[in-house]
């Protein structure tokens, strides 16, 4: 069982959670921590952090009034949008005429000009796979108004001068930007988890000298301030995000 699955679990013992028992950690998780952590009287953030994992751990006072404490999983490192983004790792544009019916349901679900607009998965679609990552874990999270526009994230959420894991990266290209999250990096190229790299979701290495901005959820957790150092080999260098 990993960490969102119990969590769920957790939440349906707590009678805090009534959706689709999965290991997703999408708006229906995010709702029921905070309906938990309103109950608990804890700050309601509809994040799985510490103190609410603690309180998550405790069961129904037993008939001699003790109350029993469970087990719990580590709290995951990487952020909850991380955590999603990770679901799709392999993901790829269908050739041709055809699209990828996930990619067009990220942007069926933003509805408004996006869901008319983005009619083909050959648009770019980098900005749209991180709006996905953090609208579904996030949903109190503002989000560009144009989330297709990778250099709009340039202005989302609040700027940090360093990155850390699950930091989101927006980069410059020939003719446009492209926008991930940030996995690590080594001496000279950042390691970014992204959509539309090289028509898929994957984790590529980006050149550093590409940078134009670090950006962190305004309503995410508090960052976890340090660098992730990883050696390049076997990581691939990005050479298409268009």
């Amino acid at each position: 069982m990993n960490f969102d699955q119990w969590v769920i679990s957790r939440l349906v013992a707590h009678g805090a959670y009534a959706g689709k028992i999965d290991d997703v950690p999408g708006r229906q998780m995010n709702a029921a921590l905070r309906k938990f952590q309103e109950a608990e009287h804890l700050k309601v953030t509809g994040l799985a952090d510490q103190d609410t994992v603690n309180a998550l751990r405790r069961d129904a006072a037993r008939a001699s009034g003790l109350v029993q404490f469970i087990a719990s999983p580590v709290v995951p490192k990487e952020p909850v949008w991380m955590r999603e983004a990770r679901r799709y790792m392999g993901l790829k544009e269908v050739p041709g005429k055809q699209s990828n019916s996930t990619i067009m349901g990220w942007a069926k679900r933003m509805g408004g000009w996006v869901a008319s607009f983005y009619i083909d998965d050959d648009i770019p679609w980098c900005g749209l796979f991180v709006n996905n990552s953090i609208a579904v874990t996030l949903p109190q999270e503002p989000l560009p108004a144009n989330p297709l526009g990778a250099l709009n994230w340039i202005k989302f959420g609040k700027a940090l001068t360093l990155p850390c894991l699950g930091a989101i990266l927006v980069f410059r290209r020939d003719g446009g930007g492209h926008v991930g999250f940030y996995v690590g990096e080594d001496e000279t190229h950042y390691h970014v988890l992204g959509g539309n790299q090289s028509n898929s979701v994957s984790i590529t290495r980006i050149l550093k000298t590409r940078l134009v901005g670090i950006r962190w959820p305004t309503t995410g957790p508090a960052y976890q301030v340090g660098r992730v150092w990883l050696n390049s080999q076997g990581v691939p260098v990005s050479k298409n995000e268009a």
